[in-house]
């Protein structure tokens, strides 16, 4: 019966390809090129000999650390590239073959490169986006002002007409009641905090400083006219530009930090309309020149990550093939001398003589003096299948290996 079903003809959809249990011992010298060109076949299916080991107790952990680092910076690289609008080149660059320490430090320097521009930027940003709402509040916070100081001062004219312009009663006042005369809001102690808040926030703030101050403030807010990036967060979002006039240092105290728990951005706004116009000014133009700066700091970096761009898939292949290898090293255990490694696996019996030239193939490339033994095995556990495929059934017995 058995001779009967050996001599049966090949059904490739139907029936797996035979199987061996075969064992490689093979120089220290020569394994990386052996597992990297028997991987190309993809023929083999070892064997885990470090079974009742952890990753971390394996002989080539150090080497797939490095691997992981490595995919870890490429994944970085692709995120910046994907983030920056920039698509990966779909062409191979012209680039000669690289070693895995020259990319590991070539990668190395362009992460620190890449992460020093994005925090060059970042602090520009936020220096762009602050002074840009100081900008906003200066415009806003002026028409509070001008209008707060003219009232002020016709409050002030109407007193006096019609309080102090009696000259008797300057004679026959006390000199306590002449001193109660009103002054100016500055020489009064009247002071005021301006700056900018989330526009979600403004009814609750208002309503605690309210509470802080006992009523002894008054609040005056005008939403900006388009949206703003938070400085902090970086998202766009609505804010209202707020002044408080309030009386004390205790009340200034109590509002300021008021204003840094619901996170609002007090910027120090003149009183002078004049100084005010050249503050305004100037922050005008320093937001033209962080403009300028920022623009060209993106172009620098687009460059950068260009460049990058260009080799990307090249080295990730190259990376996941190289974690590839180590991690199937790791499968193999080393023999008494220290000076082989010994593998074992699964392979189908017409693949013995790819594998065998493919072997040999890595023992001159690596100029090894000791060739690879290859030689089969008496196995007790049932094989694994493997099934020749085309181009056409290839993509159903893939289906086939997804879901078991």
């Amino acid at each position: 019966m058995e001779q009967f079903i050996e001599n049966l003809p090949p059904m490739d959809l139907m029936r797996s390809e035979k199987m061996t249990f075969i064992q490689l011992i093979i120089p220290a010298e020569s394994a990386h090129r052996a597992i990297s060109y028997l991987g190309e076949l993809g023929l083999l299916q070892f064997r885990d000999l470090n079974a009742d080991k952890s990753p971390f107790q394996r002989t080539f952990v150090n080497q797939v650390k490095r691997c992981a680092e490595m995919s870890r910076k490429l994944r970085f690289f692709k995120d910046q590239i994907s983030k920056a609008g920039l698509l990966s080149s779909s062409r191979t660059a012209l680039q000669p073959d690289i070693d895995l320490e020259d990319l590991e430090i070539q990668l190395a320097e362009h992460e620190h490169e890449l992460i020093e521009m994005n925090s060059n930027s970042d602090k520009l940003r936020q220096s762009y986006n602050e002074l840009l709402e100081f900008k906003i509040v200066l415009q806003k916070a002026c028409g509070f002002l001008v209008s707060s100081h003219n009232l002020a001062l016709s409050d002030e004219r109407e007193l006096q007409e019609n309080v102090f312009s009696n000259d008797a009663y300057v004679e026959t006042a006390s000199l306590l009641e002449q001193e109660r005369r009103p002054q100016s809001s500055n020489s009064s102690g009247l002071r005021f905090i301006s700056g900018i808040i989330c526009k979600s926030k403004v009814l609750r703030f208002e309503r605690m400083l309210f509470r802080a101050t006992r009523g002894n403030m008054l609040f005056n807010q005008e939403p900006a006219d388009e949206q703003i990036m938070d400085p902090a967060s970086t998202e766009m979002i609505e804010k209202t530009v707020f002044v408080v006039f309030f009386s004390g240092e205790q009340a200034r105290t109590k509002i300021l930090k008021i204003c840094e728990a619901f996170g609002a951005n007090c910027y120090p706004v003149p009183e002078d309309i004049s100084k005010q116009r050249q503050i305004t000014r100037e922050v005008s133009s320093r937001l033209t020149d962080l403009e300028a700066t920022l623009e060209a700091g993106i172009r620098h970096r687009n460059k950068a990550l260009a460049s990058v761009a260009d080799h990307l898939g090249k080295w990730m292949n190259m990376v996941r093939r190289e974690k590839a290898v180590y991690d199937t090293l790791n499968m193999l255990n080393f023999d008494v001398t220290k000076k082989c490694l010994v593998g074992e696996g699964w392979c189908p019996l017409l693949a013995k003589t790819q594998m065998q030239e493919a072997l040999q193939r890595a023992t001159f490339d690596s100029n090894s003096q000791v060739g690879i033994i290859f030689h089969p095995l008496e196995a007790v556990e049932s094989p694994p299948t493997y099934f020749r495929t085309n181009t056409f059934t290839n993509p159903y017995q893939e289906i086939v290996d997804a879901y078991g």
